[in-house]
Formats: structure tokens, sequence, C-alpha cells
């Protein structure tokens, strides 16, 4: 099943049952992708104003950066799901014997990195995804002023919801360093962007109110 190609109400539906995908990581990229194609639509509004003419190069650029996001959070979507597959699996395995512990010690490490590795990239790229909504302020159109909150909002929560992702995995890592490795990653990205996303917020509603 592409979950990229589901309905609304169809990965809804999906989301809210006991399937073991979709879940947190999958629905935290898709809200990262929206929060970026609200940042895209103010670009789009922004483009062929004779107001904002001499940023409209620049809105064009940063048009082309958001697309891209997106298209990345939105592959993101799925490979969350292919990754946890695996590691549901995994968890499942028999360790009666000496033998089968050490094997499923050995695929639950496997796991757990790919299961790392996804959520990992949705915060880098609401990250990214973050810094454009600061541009999308900055450069965009007053008119649509309250996307680019509403926008940066998402991103944030998308950020805080892969990061939990990242931290259930990495608590069940036996090699310990790797794991605070990925959790000293991931806070500083936390640290520096759930800031960012709360100062553009800040400037959006100084500006409506």
């Amino acid at each position: 099943m592409d979950l990229t190609t589901q309905t609304c109400t169809g990965f809804l539906d999906v989301l809210a049952s006991k399937a073991p995908v979709p879940g947190g990581g999958g629905a935290s990229a898709l809200v990262g992708a929206v929060g970026i194609a609200l940042g895209n639509m103010v670009g789009s509004l922004t483009v062929g104003k004779k107001k904002y003419s001499d940023v409209e190069a620049d809105i064009i650029a940063l048009d082309q950066k958001a697309e891209a996001l997106r298209a990345r959070l939105v592959d993101l979507v799925a490979a969350d799901a292919e990754v946890f597959e695996p590691l549901s699996k995994a968890y499942g395995l028999p360790k009666e014997t000496e033998e089968q512990k050490a094997y499923k010690a050995q695929v639950m490490a496997k796991a757990l990195d790919a299961a790392c590795s996804v959520p990992m990239d949705i915060m880098r790229a609401v990250c990214e995804a973050i810094e454009l909504h600061q541009d999308y302020a900055r450069m965009g159109s007053a008119i649509a002023i309250s996307d680019v909150g509403v926008g940066v909002v998402f991103c944030k929560a998308a950020l805080q919801g892969a990061s939990l992702n990242v931290f259930i995995n990495t608590k069940s890592m036996t090699d310990r360093e790797k794991a605070q490795r990925l959790e000293q990653e991931a806070d500083a990205m936390l640290d520096q962007y759930c800031a960012l996303a709360d100062t553009i917020y800040a400037q959006v509603v100084g500006r409506l109110r």
C-alpha cells in the first residue's frame, strides 16, 4: 500500500486503526509537508505582485527549495513505514535459547538503526522548512502572513513529533554511544529550531494583533 497516494480520509482511517503503519513518524512527515506547503503557498501568492517585484527572484528560489522539501517529506512518509515494519517484526522474534537471543539482538540492532534514520531525516528536513518560513515571513505577501504562522507551527510539531520517534528507538539501543550521538543531534535541532519557530510565530502574531 502506497501511503502517499491515499486520500486524506483513507490515510487517517489507516492511521487511526491498529495497523502498525503509518504511525507517529509518518504522521510527522506529513504534517511537515503540509507546513512547508503553506509556506510555498505564501510564495505563490507573492510572485507576480508588483508590490513585491524587488524580491520576486528570491521568492521563486525559495519556492523551489520548498517544493523540493515537500517532496522529500512526502517520500519520508512512506520511508518511515518501510523501516518500522521490520522493527515491529523483530520485537516478536523468539528469545528462548542463547542462539535465538543473539539473533534477535543482531536483528534488533539493525532495525533500530533504520528506524532512527528516517525520523532523523524528517527532523533535518523540517529544520530546513522552518528556516524557509523565516524568509517567507520576511519577504512574502502580507495578506498571507497568517499562513506563514500556521506553516511554521506545523513544522515545529513535525520536528517534535519526529524526535519522539527517535527517542523511543534510541531507548532500546544496546549501543549506548550511538544512541547518545543520535539523541544529542536531535536535542540540538529541537533547541535551535523550536526556538526559531516560536520566534517566527511571535512575529506573525505581532503583525496581526
